[in-house]
């Protein structure tokens, strides 16, 4: 049995490209100014921004981006990054 489940066959989805699926991902995925309190330091919620976002580079030929973003990504799985402090809060 696979680990992944075999989405249904939806004509919707079927009329995007892959990159406007990857696009429709990581506009889910990203995280909001209003949720940024929230989220900031959820590592799972950060991760899954990144791998997104990496995955969309990757499709759009930018390699070194999206090698970027997984490295960002593996960053806030393996505790090596942590969150910065809230853009709307500035530097004290």
């Amino acid at each position: 049995m696979s680990q992944f489940t075999q989405l249904p066959q939806n004509s919707q989805l079927n009329e995007l490209s892959t990159l406007e699926l990857a696009q429709a991902l990581m506009a889910r995925l990203t995280i909001t100014p209003e949720d940024w309190h929230r989220l900031k330091s959820n590592r799972q919620a950060r991760a899954s921004e990144q791998t997104a976002a990496a995955l969309v580079f990757l499709l759009k030929e930018q390699p070194q981006e999206a090698l970027s973003r997984l490295e960002m990504a593996t960053g806030w799985l393996d505790r090596s990054v942590s969150a910065p402090p809230c853009p709307s809060h500035g530097s004290k």
